[in-house]
C-alpha cells in the first residue's frame, strides 16, 4: 500500500472514530494530535490536487467582428457659402416722394408690370401740365412763323420784299419748329418721369418683405421690396488662397445641412481671377437647380468642395478608442489551431462617413475589427470572433 492510500485510510478511520472513546483510548497523546492534524490537512490537499488536475488555460472571450473593406472616400473641405438667387429682382424707387398707396402684400404672387406701389405724383403732374401748355404755345408760334414765311416767299416772288427778309422769315420758322421739338422732348421726359411714380413689378414672382409703409418718404436709394422667382440659386463660396491651385471648373460641390446630409449637388461654374485682399480668399460660384425649393435666397449654408475621391478602409466609430491622443482598435488576429487573439493596433482616422471613420493608415482591407467588448480586452487576450 502506498503512502497516499495509507493516509487516506487513516483519515477515513479518524473521521469515523473521531468521537469514539475507544479510538482515543488506544492512542498515545502524540498520536491523538497527529490524527487530528491529518484530518484537517489531508482533505484540503486532496481537493487541491483534484482542482489542479482540472486547471485549464484562459477562456476565449466571445466578441463581434466586422471585416474592414475599402469604400470610396472623398477628400473634401467644408466652407460657409451664401446663396443668391439668379431670378430675383430688387424693387427700388426711381423718384423721390411720399408713398401714398401699397397694392401688394408680402408673399403674394405678381405678374410682370403689375402695380405694386404709388408715390405721390402731384408735383410731377403739375410739371407735365406746364410742359403741355408750353408746347401748345410753341405750336401757335410755329403756325404763325410758317404763315410769315409763306407770305414772305410770295412777296419775294413778286419782287416786293428782298431776299434778306425772306431768309429772316425762314430762319424764324426754323427756330420756332426747333423750339417746338425741344418742348416736345421735355414733355415726353416729364411724362416718363411721371410713370415712375407708379411702382410696377419688373418680373413675375413672389413679393418679398416690404419694409416701407404708406406715408414714408422714399428716395432713389430706398429698397421698396423684392420679387423672387423660385428656381435656380448660385452659391458664393470663399475658398482660402492655399487651395487656389486645386480649383477647377466643373469640380463637385455639395450643399449640406448641419448633420452633414446632402441637400443639393452642384458644379463649380466660376473661379474669380482676383483675391479678396481682406480675407485672402477666392470667390467660387456654383449653380444649384433647387427644384424642391429647400434652399432660400440669401441663406447661409455649408458648401462641401470635393477635391478628389479615392478608396480607403473604414472602421466603426464604436470600435475606436483613444489614449493619449492616439487612436486604437482591436484586431482579431489568427493564432494556432484556429484560435484568435486580440491585438491593439494604432491607426490614423480621417473624416466620418456615416457611423464609420475613414482610415488613411493602420488598417488594411480584410482585417477583423472587434466592435464589441473592447473594454474587457488587452493586447493578447484570446477571443472568439462572431460575425
Amino acid at each position: 500500500m502506498t503512502l497516499r492510500d495509507t493516509l487516506l485510510t487513516m483519515t477515513s478511520m479518524a473521521r469515523r472514530d473521531l468521537l469514539s472513546k475507544d479510538f482515543y483510548r488506544h492512542l498515545p497523546w502524540a498520536g491523538r494530535v497527529t490524527a487530528i492534524l491529518l484530518m484537517a490537512i489531508l482533505p484540503v490537499g486532496c481537493k487541491t490536487g483534484s482542482a489542479d488536475s482540472k486547471t485549464q488555460g484562459p477562456q476565449a472571450i466571445p466578441v463581434k467582428v466586422q471585416i474592414a473593406k475599402n469604400v470610396a472616400v472623398s477628400d473634401a473641405m467644408e466652407y460657409v457659402a451664401t446663396l443668391k438667387s439668379r431670378d430675383s429682382a430688387v424693387i427700388m424707387s426711381q423718384v423721390e416722394g411720399w408713398v401714398t398707396d401699397i397694392y401688394v402684400h408680402s408673399g403674394e404672387r405678381v405678374e410682370v408690370s403689375a402695380p405694386m406701389m404709388q408715390i405721390d405724383p402731384t408735383k410731377q403732374q403739375a410739371t407735365v401740365i406746364s410742359q403741355q401748355s408750353a408746347r401748345a404755345a410753341q405750336e401757335a408760334n410755329v403756325v404763325y412763323a410758317r404763315e410769315q414765311y409763306k407770305r414772305a416767299s410770295g412777296l419775294y416772288s413778286a419782287g416786293v420784299v428782298s431776299k434778306q427778309e425772306m431768309d429772316q422769315a425762314k430762319s424764324a420758322l426754323d427756330a420756332a419748329e426747333a423750339q417746338l421739338q425741344a418742348l416736345e422732348a421735355q414733355l415726353r421726359e416729364q411724362q416718363v418721369q411721371l410713370h415712375y411714380y407708379n411702382v410696377n413689378a419688373t418680373r413675375a414672382g413672389i413679393v418679398g418683405d416690404i419694409p416701407v409703409h404708406v406715408g414714408d418718404r422714399v428716395t432713389t436709394s430706398t429698397l421698396l421690396t423684392t420679387v423672387d422667382k423660385p428656381g435656380s440659386l448660385e452659391a458664393y463660396v470663399y475658398v482660402p488662397i492655399e487651395r487656389s491651385a486645386q480649383l477647377k471648373r466643373g469640380m463637385l460641390v455639395q450643399m449640406v445641412d448641419g448633420e452633414g446630409n446632402v441637400l443639393a449637388d452642384s458644379r463649380v461654374t466660376f473661379i474669380s481671377p482676383q483675391v479678396d485682399s481682406t480675407t485672402q480668399t477666392i470667390l467660387v460660384k456654383s449653380l444649384i437647380a433647387n427644384n424642391n425649393d429647400k434652399l432660400r435666397n440669401s441663406q447661409f449654408i455649408r458648401a462641401r468642395v470635393i477635391w478628389a475621391t479615392h478608396d480607403q478602409p473604414v472602421v466603426p466609430v464604436l470600435a475606436v478608442s483613444r489614449l493619449g491622443g492616439q487612436y486604437f482598435v482591436f484586431i482579431a488576429e489568427p493564432g494556432a489551431n484556429g484560435s484568435y487573439v486580440a491585438r491593439q493596433r494604432p491607426l490614423q482616422v480621417g473624416q466620418m462617413i456615416g457611423n464609420d471613420y475613414a482610415v488613411p493608415s493602420g488598417i488594411k482591407p480584410g482585417d477583423r475589427i472587434i466592435v464589441s467588448g473592447t473594454q474587457f480586452l488587452v493586447d493578447g487576450t484570446p477571443v472568439h470572433p462572431q460575425s
